[in-house]
């Protein structure tokens, strides 16, 4: 029995804490939006990073999305910015999620207000 606790234990993931968005900034130009936003992960390299973020409607489907191509170990908080977002007519708000390659998306998300 003490075997099959200490295996359970070992092939359980050890999930890291999720990406934090501190900061979005955002601003229009013609039919586009361009988003600025800034995120705090304890990245500790190729192993834990935040990977990406987006932007989603408040149904939850994604307008955009930023990759992120590499860790950012000495860089915290760093601020990122995606700009070609078309946001359709009458949205008022959109979310930003954040993500990391171990965990995938956080669950929550930022409401930020367009107006």
């Amino acid at each position: 029995m003490r075997y099959l606790i200490l295996f359970a234990f070992l092939a359980t993931p050890v999930l890291a804490d999720p990406p934090t968005i501190e900061n979005i900034a955002a601003s229009r130009s013609g039919d586009t939006w361009r988003f600025d936003v800034t995120i705090r992960h304890p990245d500790t390299g190729w192993d834990d990073y935040a990977d990406g973020w987006r932007v989603l409607d408040l149904d939850g489907n994604e307008l955009g999305m930023r990759v992120l191509h590499h860790p950012h170990v000495d860089e915290q908080p760093f601020t990122r910015s995606l700009g070609g977002v078309v946001i359709p007519a009458g949205t008022t708000q959109v979310q930003i999620q954040a993500r990391d390659n171990v965990g995938g998306w956080s669950d929550d998300t930022t409401i930020f207000d367009l107006n």
